[in-house]
């Protein structure tokens, strides 16, 4: 097992910052998800720790010694892609058999690793099949029990999911965070799908144009965004985020009050959860009030959207609730669920 340290690492191609003063420890066997938009440096930073990218600046670390130099294969790390890498002309059994081969393991040890890696994923009625005979989650189960039976240290996964359809991705995403319990391996995941980095992350590394945002647990990160782009990455949907004017104490914005806010006067944007706020009681007016812009049935709840502070603002409702496009609505939004950012710089206050 080992732990990962990233200190100041720093990629650049010439003018273009690709990962900016990257400073971070992950801890042994956990599992850390990088998360954020495209082109934020989430598989750079991935890669600068594979030894599959250089770094301009800084140091990496595995087990307390420093690995800028070493070449992939003696960083004992492995790695899970989005496009499968398996070999067309090999069946499942030399595919996941395949890294055995290279690092030459002991041979009479190859049988019962394969078919314990093998069995780890569900593919033992597989074994005699090529990569064209699988489904694309069966494809990446091969991959993963690719990488289980080196036993490595680290193990880098990029977007593994990504070319999984729905269905897929739930049932995968189950099969890697079981995984991640029995195997304990500190773990490194990249990922732009927030529900991923949400349900299998230990910690969570959110980034954004190669600066990292914020870090903390998945919980931390949903319940106290540190800024404004975090609150609308993180969650589905995402914060409710309004820009208005707070003065003693009151937020006001377009169609907008909320009262008993304790946050020093001035241009703010006010932010709060779907699931947080609610329908005002009948007969009494809300904090904020505006006909429906749009009305989502999602089976177990009802979304609901007005504009409001100039946005178009969410609130989750019960399933039993019915009502019509353009009917007017008013919503309950108590002020202690409310989180204030600094209008200009977007950061929490």
């Amino acid at each position: 097992m080992a732990e990962i340290q990233l200190r100041n690492v720093n990629k650049r191609w010439g003018s273009f910052v690709g990962v900016d003063s990257f400073d971070l420890t992950i801890a042994d066997r956990e599992f850390l998800v990088l998360l954020g938009p495209s082109g934020c440096g989430k598989t750079t930073t991935m890669r600068m720790i594979a030894g599959l990218e250089d770094i301009t600046e800084g140091d990496i670390l595995i087990d307390g010694k420093v690995v800028n130099d070493l070449d992939p294969k003696d960083r004992d790390v492995a790695m899970v892609f989005q496009s499968y890498g398996l070999y067309p002309h090999m069946n499942v059994y030399e595919n996941i058999r395949f890294p055995l081969k290279v690092r030459k393991a002991d041979p009479a040890e190859h049988d019962e690793r394969v078919r314990r890696a093998s069995a780890m994923v569900e593919l033992d009625d597989f074994l005699h099949r090529k990569p064209a005979e699988l489904s694309g989650g069966q494809r990446q189960r091969v991959a993963l029990a690719r990488a289980i039976v080196r036993t490595p240290s680290v193990f880098l996964m990029d977007e593994p999911l990504s070319n999984l359809d729905a269905k897929l991705r739930v049932s995968t995403r189950a099969q890697i965070k079981n995984l991640s319990h029995e195997l304990k391996v500190t773990t490194v995941y990249v990922t732009h799908d927030q529900i991923e980095a949400m349900t299998l992350a230990d910690r969570v590394v959110v980034m954004k144009q190669g600066k990292v945002q914020q870090v903390g647990t998945p919980t931390d990160i949903y319940d106290n965004p540190a800024n404004t782009f975090v609150a609308s990455f993180i969650g589905s949907p995402a914060m409710n985020l309004m820009d208005g004017t707070i003065k003693d104490g009151t937020f006001t914005g377009k169609n907008v009050e909320i009262n008993g806010l304790s946050a020093a006067d001035g241009e703010v944007t006010l932010g709060f959860r779907a699931e947080d706020a609610g329908l005002a009681e009948a007969g009494q007016k809300g904090q904020i009030t505006a006909p429906i812009y749009t009305v989502e049935l999602l089976g177990d709840a009802v979304m609901l959207a007005v504009k409001a502070g100039g946005q178009l603002v969410s609130v989750k409702t019960t399933k039993e609730f019915r009502a019509e496009i353009g009917d007017e609505i008013s919503f309950a939004v108590p002020s202690d669920i409310c989180h204030i950012f600094d209008r200009a710089s977007g950061e929490r206050v």
